[in-house]
């Protein structure tokens, strides 16, 4: 991720998946405010449409992150999903 301009970020992601690394040739360059829209109009979530076929894929979310705090709307804070087990016998 990096900032090119007020408007724009560079949007390129490493991963071993081959779903993830298909977004990179339509994310690329992005105005960053677009990427932070409502799902169905960020160009993240319309490219996760056409590539990522796990609905719970956590690179989704993390991408639009990485844009917030690139542009400085978001700390960079980690996120996490934590699972706790009960016992339910």
């Amino acid at each position: 991720m990096r900032r090119l301009s007020a408007r724009k970020v560079r949007v390129s992601v490493a991963s071993e998946c081959d779903m993830v690394s298909e977004m990179n040739s339509q994310l690329g360059e992005l105005e960053w405010q677009d990427a932070l829209e409502p799902l169905a109009d960020s160009p993240v979530y319309k490219s996760a449409l056409e590539h990522i076929k796990h609905p719970a894929c956590p690179v989704l979310v993390a991408i639009v992150k990485a844009i917030e705090v690139e542009v400085g709307v978001a700390l960079p804070r980690d996120v996490v999903i934590r699972f706790e087990t009960t016992n339910h016998s």
